[in-house]
Order: C-alpha cells, then sequence, then structure tokens
C-alpha cells in the first residue's frame, strides 16, 4: 500500500484532504518559478475589494533544491506542469551548475539530496561538493544541516553510489547522534550554543533527524541505534502534540517539555510530520498514523483562527497562525525563564498575546516537501 493508501484506509477525509493539497501544489509552484530557480516566498496582499494576490520575493536555493526533491516524484508530465514545462532533472541541474558558489552544509546537502533522487548524472561531482563543505567546517553545526548531510548521504548510497561513502557515512551519523546524546529531543545547534537557549530545539531539529536516522537504518541494512533515536524523537513529539493535532514549535531537549507552542506552521502540518514519521513506519518502526491524521485535521478545524489556510485561487498555504507579539517576545522570554527554571510557562503570556494572527506567505518548499511526503514511493520505483 502507498502511503495514502494507508491514510485513506484510515481517515477517507484526511486522504481527500491530501489528494486535493497534491494538485494544489501543482498549480501553486509555477508563479514563484522563474529562470531556473525559485523565489524565497510568495508574499499576500490584500487589494481595496479585499482580494488576496501572493507577490514573488526574493530568490532561494535552499527552497529550489527542496522544491527539486518534491517534483521528481511527479509524472514527467506532472513535473512539466509544476515548474513551467521544465523537469525535475532541469532543476537539478541548474543548481548543480551553482554549487561552486554555494557555502552552506545545508544548501550544499540539498542539492546533492536532489541528484541522488532525481538521477542526475553529476551526482559524483555533488557529493564532492559536499565533501568540501564537511571538511571546512569548525564549530556548531546547524541540527536540520546535519540531518540534511546524512540524509543526502543516504540518498546517494541508495542511488548506488557507493564508493567512498561508507566513511563520511558513518562520521554524519556519528555527529548526529552525538548531537542527541541523553538529551529526550534534539537542540537547535550541535556543539555550544547561548546559555539562553542552548536547551532549545525547534520542531525542525526533531524531523529532520528523525527521517534522516530512519533512512540510514533502511540503506545501511539495519542500524538498531539509529532506529532506537528515531523513535525517541518521534515518541517526543508525538507525545506533546496538540489536542487539535498541533506540532509544536520550540521544545526543551532535555526533557522533551514544550518550551513555546506557536506559531503552528502548516507545512509542519501538511508535509513535514508526515514525511518523517511515515519515513520511521517504512522503515520497520512505529506506526504514528493516528498523530498524522490529527495533524491534517487542523488544517480544516483550527481554534486558534477562523480564517481559511488554503487558498485555492492562489494555489498555496498561509505559512502559519502565531501570536502577534513584538520580536518573537514569547519565546524568547520563555526560553531563558525555561533555562533558569524548567517546566516554567509564565501562563500570562498567553492572555497577552493569543494566537490569533495569520501570516500571509508561502514559501515554494512548503508545496516541495508535501510532494515529497505523499509520493516518495514513485522515486523508488
Amino acid at each position: 500500500m502507498t502511503r495514502l493508501d494507508r491514510l485513506r484506509a484510515a481517515d477517507p477525509a484526511a486522504a481527500d484532504l491530501v489528494d486535493r493539497m497534491v494538485a494544489l501544489s501543482i498549480r501553486g509552484l509555477p508563479p514563484g518559478y522563474s529562470d531556473g530557480e525559485f523565489v524565497f516566498t510568495r508574499r499576500g496582499r490584500r487589494g481595496p475589494d479585499g482580494r488576496w494576490t501572493a507577490v514573488p520575493e526574493g530568490r532561494s536555493i535552499r527552497y529550489s533544491a527542496i522544491v527539486a526533491l518534491g517534483v521528481a516524484a511527479l509524472p514527467e508530465d506532472g513535473q512539466r506542469a509544476a515548474l513551467a514545462g521544465d523537469t525535475a532533472l532541469d532543476l537539478t541541474g541548474h543548481l548543480v551548475k551553482r554549487l561552486p558558489e554555494v557555502t552552506g552544509l545545508g544548501d550544499v546537502a540539498l542539492i546533492c539530496w536532489a541528484a541522488a533522487e532525481s538521477g542526475h548524472g553529476d551526482l559524483g561531482l555533488a557529493l564532492a561538493r559536499l565533501a568540501e563543505v564537511e571538511d571546512a567546517l569548525d564549530g556548531p553545526v546547524p541540527t536540520v544541516e546535519a540531518a540534511w548531510a546524512l540524509s543526502a548521504l543516504a540518498a546517494a548510497t541508495a542511488a548506488g553510489e557507493t564508493s567512498g561513502l561508507g566513511e563520511r557515512l558513518r562520521k554524519a551519523r556519528g555527529r548526529l547522534l552525538a548531537g542527541l546524546g541523553e538529551d529526550r529531543l534534539y537542540r537547535h545547534v550541535i556543539g555550544s550554543a547561548p546559555w539562553y537557549r542552548a536547551h532549545v530545539g525547534c520542531f525542525a531539529d526533531q524531523v529532520y533527524p528523525l527521517q534522516a536516522l530512519a533512512r540510514l537504518h533502511v540503506v545501511s541494512g539495519g542500524d538498531p541505534e539509529a532506529l532506537a533515536a528515531a523513535e525517541r524523537v518521534a515518541a517526543g513529539i508525538c507525545g506533546v502534540q496538540g489536542p487539535q493535532g498541533q506540532w509544536w514549535w520550540h521544545y526543551d531537549a532535555r526533557t522533551g517539555e514544550v518550551v513555546e507552542g506557536y506559531p503552528v506552521y502548516s507545512v509542519h502540518q501538511l508535509s513535514m510530520a508526515p514525511m518523517a514519521l511515515l519515513d520511521l513506519a517504512d522503515a520497520g518502526g512505529t506506526s504514528h498514523l493516528d498523530a498524522i491524521r490529527l495533524g491534517l485535521g487542523w488544517m480544516t478545524g483550527r481554534p486558534e483562527t477562523g480564517e481559511e489556510l488554503i487558498v485555492e485561487e492562489l494555489g498555496l498555504t498561509w505559512r502559519k497562525a502565531a501570536r502577534e507579539d513584538p520580536r518573537k517576545l514569547v519565546r524568547g522570554v520563555r526560553a531563558m525563564s525555561t533555562a533558569v527554571s524548567r517546566g516554567t510557562r509564565i501562563g500570562v503570556l498567553d492572555r497577552v498575546y493569543p494566537p490569533v494572527a495569520v501570516d500571509h506567505e508561502c514559501r515554494p518548499y512548503e508545496l516541495g516537501w508535501l510532494l515529497y511526503a505523499w509520493l516518495f514511493e514513485e522515486l523508488a520505483k
């Protein structure tokens, strides 16, 4: 059974929502695509008549690589529909050509990952560039980027590019497992961080390592330690999931408690949580399908706001439900207070800054991860 088949058997309405979102993603990607690269965001603008438009802003190599991963799971006609006539291989080729000027570990890893899964002929060059960037690392490494590096190497291994990757896989594995250590969840960086937020990890810091470790277990023919770490993280985030399916944002990595729940992001509900948890199940781990279903349900029925987050006419989802707090005040205060005393909430902040705001923008990676999460089986064919 495909991922969608499994979801449909458990919850037909949730599967219908995913079908709807896959179609929306294909329609919604072309307005953000230009000259072989995606914009950073499409920002909502409301006209005098009250109608919304979405204005493209900036450029992003990182988001382009994530879209390449997602679009590669579509049949060729779907790829060309999503990329204004191009294919995932075309997009990946453009990104591979940019590699000499790309210096960030995360960006290089994502391009390498896309090259592996799209079958690009220059995967070897992408792997060489990833090795150069990894060799130059000095100091703390963002957890998300360390996870992407491991996922890229796992994807290259699955693609048959095994020459010289064994030691690199072991090193990337060791770095990511060391980052978890004895904590309940992952912190934001592997290495030192400022004292007032050293204990904090965001939702992305949990999802991407969970995914990478589950995939490592598969491509290595079995890695019980990696799978156990992935299980620990999955159980941690599912154990504190909100009652309406919210995937919360900031956690105390030491205990797994929620430091600050908001914003709640559409991409977490529709794409990133399902992607990682389904990868865990595919690796032989625990199925968290009920948590996935609950998270999907938040998109169509939320306590925070009655405003629709799925905007069919623009082919996008609004980015998040958030607090209207200046300069992310609530997150900062709660990070500092829990650093001093674990479990401190300062509940008055919930009343002063309720989560009633909607962020009216949509970044291309949100649609890219949605395609990748739900159509991943197509890449394995």
